[in-house]
């Protein structure tokens, strides 16, 4: 099961950030239902890391107990409990998508948002630009968040280095534009995300796998009459070499998000190509998300080596037990809870 933002977090007083019964449910019916390992949403690893004030957060002790119960519940039900480790950069303080996603004011329960340049996301505040030594500080909050995710009791965590936010902004030209060391060339804007990872890697078991979420390409080169510069396919076999020396066990291969009007190519399997080069051309796994919706399209997709694992999102939101059909239709054994046994 792939991460995906339920903003539905406590938002205000001590439980700020904590996991609700919400979460508990939902996260657990997933589990029931058969997916191997269940991603627990973007979680902030610090207050202006969410995207909305309703997103998750793993920065203190309250939080990390509402964790450990999202942990232990998961595993109750058969599957591996993941997490994904986030900041939101300049796509942070956002309303809930239902409510139209815009940016919130200071009385709305908004702050300001941080990115690698003072450059804004489309519709957004201008951010702050982060100095050498926040950047510092934000790769201790990664390792902290990291840290008391795997005492909470998760086997699995994710660093969050796509969409648009904080570490894609950074990887991509099209919104980092300094000219330090963390802005420039390529290996400059490599710099913060290996950082991360690497203070990550130092916490986290080295028996416990430890993904990277990418965005494969920001579809700009994709369209090459935009005339705008951005992240690639090629950069991305590029940093999955790197991601791999540095620890990181498999890549979780998306796309998009960095340039709002950005013309996406989409359709079934859409994103697979990418995921299927980066292991070609690089030697990680990969996870191959986007668009797959029937078991016979996911079983393709591995057992042709495309790709090492399929991560869903919104087949699992219409469908919990999307994975236990799909055991049946391909002629494996469901993996039904014990009490649901007068329905099998």
């Amino acid at each position: 099961m792939s991460p995906m933002c339920m903003y539905s977090a406590a938002s205000e007083g001590p439980d700020t950030g904590a996991p609700t019964d919400f979460h508990l449910t939902h996260l657990a019916s997933r589990a029931a239902g058969g997916a191997g390992l269940v991603m627990v949403e973007a979680t902030g690893v610090r207050p202006d890391g969410r995207i909305s004030p309703w997103d998750l957060g793993l920065w203190n002790d309250r939080q990390q107990e509402g964790f450990a119960r999202l942990a232990a519940a998961i595993r109750a039900h058969g599957a591996v409990p993941a997490v994904q480790l986030a900041h939101a950069g300049r796509k942070a303080a956002t309303d809930a998508p239902w409510r139209g996603g815009g940016p919130l004011s200071a009385d709305e329960g908004g702050w300001r948002p941080v990115a690698p340049s003072a450059a804004a996301f489309a519709g957004l505040p201008e951010p702050h630009e982060l100095t050498a030594e926040e950047i510092g500080e934000l790769v201790r909050d990664f390792a902290q968040a990291a840290r008391r995710a795997r005492d909470a009791g998760f086997q699995a965590a994710e660093v969050h280095g796509a969409h648009g936010y904080l570490i894609n902004s950074f990887l991509s030209p099209a919104a980092n534009h300094r000219t330090d060391a963390y802005g420039g060339t390529f290996e400059d804007r490599l710099r913060f995300p290996l950082e991360v990872v690497d203070a990550v890697r130092e916490v986290w078991p080295e028996e416990l796998p430890l993904f990277f979420r990418v965005s494969a390409t920001d579809w700009l080169t994709e369209n090459p009459e935009d005339g705008r510069e951005g992240w690639t396919a090629d950069d991305t076999v590029r940093l999955a070499k790197e991601l791999r020396a540095h620890g990181v066990d498999l890549l979780d291969t998306s796309s998009g998000g960095t340039v709002a009007d950005a013309r996406v190519s989409t359709g079934p399997g859409y994103q697979v190509p990418f995921a299927e080069r980066a292991r070609r051309e690089s030697g990680i796994p990969v996870g191959a998300v986007g668009a797959i919706t029937d078991p016979e399209q996911a079983e393709e997709i591995v057992a042709d080596g495309r790709a090492d694992a399929v991560l869903l999102g919104r087949e699992l939101l219409r469908d919990p037990y999307w994975a236990q059909r799909a055991a049946r239709s391909l002629g494996g054994a469901p993996r039904w809870p014990e009490q649901y046994g007068y329905a099998v």
